[in-house]
């Protein structure tokens, strides 16, 4: 197969490219800033189709995952450049399939779990899940991460394509070993003995092994009766003081001091950043890739844990040995 991605240049786009190299297809990275790579990277706007349209016509499968990296304090001008970056790359990805004379049999658009409200109470499935934005405690910075996420999703229905299946990857966090990604900066608190819980520790995180998320993206792309609304997490979401918990216990280390509220919002100030990762809690499971057959390697998060130490020690020991 031809498999094309859009902003595919990032931890998650890496892994997808490697992955779908690996089982011999062919791919094609749009990158605004192309660089050398195992895989053919092409020059994109994200906003006209100038130059790279015609790799998505003949393409099999378009993976889209542009948009501009949200670990940043929600000033007005990157609000503006969060937003656009999603619509505006959404809208010209469906404007190359539209055009194209052979259009592919699928898009796969990123979204994100955080469209879910902030609760405790019960798990967001696709169907009963309830979009989040009105929830009366809920600060003006996760409210704006929802409406981007209603905005992209929305793009994406509008567009016309009528011969290409839509699906929309509501992705929860991924967790892989590699550098500056979620997962290492979960463990490097640990390491420093600072990985207790944020805040009360009660709120919900949702996670997906990165093996699983590559398996779940591969899946989709092949069940041609798959379309619509898809989570991309791992069945167990914990609260996020037994996430840290059996985390510290897979590194193995007792020591885990808390963060409290003002604790966190002083850090995220300092690194420029938001506390809606760690304090929203995020409640999410994937009822439809259960009900459709698609099994996980890694279901819940202690051997999940146990991988990801393992990987990531053992890319830390390749690194001091070169």
């Amino acid at each position: 197969m031809k498999i094309v991605i859009p902003g595919g240049t990032g931890q998650v786009g890496t892994l997808l490219a490697r992955a779908f190299q690996g089982d011999g297809h062919e791919v094609v990275v749009l990158s605004r800033r192309p660089a050398s790579a195992a895989w053919r990277e092409v020059a994109w706007d994200a906003e006209t189709l100038d130059g790279w349209a015609a790799e998505v016509d003949g393409a099999d499968a378009v993976i889209n995952l542009a948009g501009r990296n949200v670990n940043c304090r929600y000033t007005p001008e990157n609000r503006r450049a969060i937003m656009e970056s999603r619509v505006n790359s959404t809208r010209v990805v469906g404007e190359a399939i539209a055009r194209a004379v052979k259009p592919p049999r699928v898009w796969l658009q990123m979204s994100t779990a955080t469209i879910y409200a902030h609760r405790y109470d019960a798990p967001n499935d696709e169907a009963t899940g309830i979009i989040g934005g009105t929830e009366p405690d809920a600060p003006a910075a996760w409210r704006f991460s929802i409406e981007v996420a209603k905005a992209w999703e929305r793009t994406l229905d509008e567009a016309a394509t009528p011969h290409t299946r839509k699906v929309k990857l509501r992705t929860s966090i991924v967790m892989s070993p590699d550098r500056g990604g979620p997962f290492d900066l979960l463990l490097r608190l640990v390491r420093l003995g600072l990985g207790g819980r944020s805040g009360n520790g009660r709120q919900y995180i949702s996670w997906i092994h990165d093996q699983d998320f590559v398996r779940a993206v591969r899946w989709l792309s092949q069940h041609n009766e798959a379309d619509g609304v898809f989570n991309l997490a791992a069945p167990v979401p914990l609260p996020n003081e037994e996430f840290m918990h059996v985390l510290r216990e897979a590194w193995g280390t007792r020591i885990g001091l808390p963060a409290t509220k003002w604790m966190l919002a002083l850090g995220a100030f300092l690194i420029r950043s938001e506390t809606e990762l760690p304090l929203k809690s995020r409640r999410v499971v994937p009822a439809r890739l259960l009900q459709e057959g698609f099994t996980f390697q890694f279901p819940t998060w202690p051997e999940a844990a146990r991988d990801l130490c393992q990987r990531w020690r053992e890319e830390q020991d390749g690194l001091m040995a070169r």
